[in-house]
């Protein structure tokens, strides 16, 4: 159970997925900043689905929100910021946050909706069902989360090496290349959604 709940955590938390937007929004950061923006990250990231593990039942049970509803507005912001990955936007304002200091990178995109994406909050709500998994296998749950975030911090953190490598016009081709793959993967993920739907209908 616990192999299986670690393997459902890692493909919708994606920590190999995470590094080709901190790639782009950490472009141009000192290596303190960029150390900075990654733990910030995963603790954001741990916090919000910390929350979904407490309070996600009930929430989305009041509000009655589905699934497919997460996947698409998930799909959906992360194609934009492919966009402005493509485009060079990202780096830009990720530049520009640095100068002012600004811990925003580290928040979004990369806590939200990368790391803690909405089918992430959703996996985690249903691996904590209430009605189904007693308070210890929660905790068993909680701690598989945590392991998965430890996971793509280390990943994370593994990226300054190679934008050392690579310098700031490796960092801007990366950028581009990785905001197509990450725009074909916010497409597959709204597909995914309106095809659930279509089933569900």
């Amino acid at each position: 159970m616990i192999f299986e709940q670690f393997v459902i955590l890692w493909v919708v938390i994606d920590p190999i997925g995470t590094i080709p937007v901190f790639v782009a929004v950490t472009a141009g950061m000192a290596p303190a900043s960029l150390r900075r923006t990654a733990f910030q990250a995963a603790g954001v990231a741990a916090l919000v689905l910390g929350f979904f593990l407490v309070f996600g039942q009930f929430l989305i049970d009041a509000l009655g929100i589905s699934l497919p509803a997460f996947q698409i507005a998930g799909g959906l912001i992360l194609f934009l910021f492919a966009l402005s990955m493509i485009f060079g936007q990202a780096m830009n304002g990720a530049g520009a946050m640095t100068e002012r200091g600004d811990g925003m990178p580290a928040i979004f995109p990369l806590a939200v909706p990368s790391l803690a994406s909405p089918g992430a909050m959703l996996a985690i709500v249903l691996l904590t069902d209430n009605h189904r998994f007693s308070i210890p296998e929660q905790a068993v749950t909680a701690l598989v989360m945590l392991a998965v975030l430890g996971a793509a911090l280390v990943m994370m953190l593994l990226a300054g090496p190679i934008l050392r490598v690579i310098r700031r016009s490796g960092a801007a081709i990366v950028s581009r290349v990785m905001g197509m793959v990450l725009a074909a993967v916010a497409v597959d993920n709204v597909i995914e959604a309106v095809r659930a739907l279509i089933e569900a209908w």
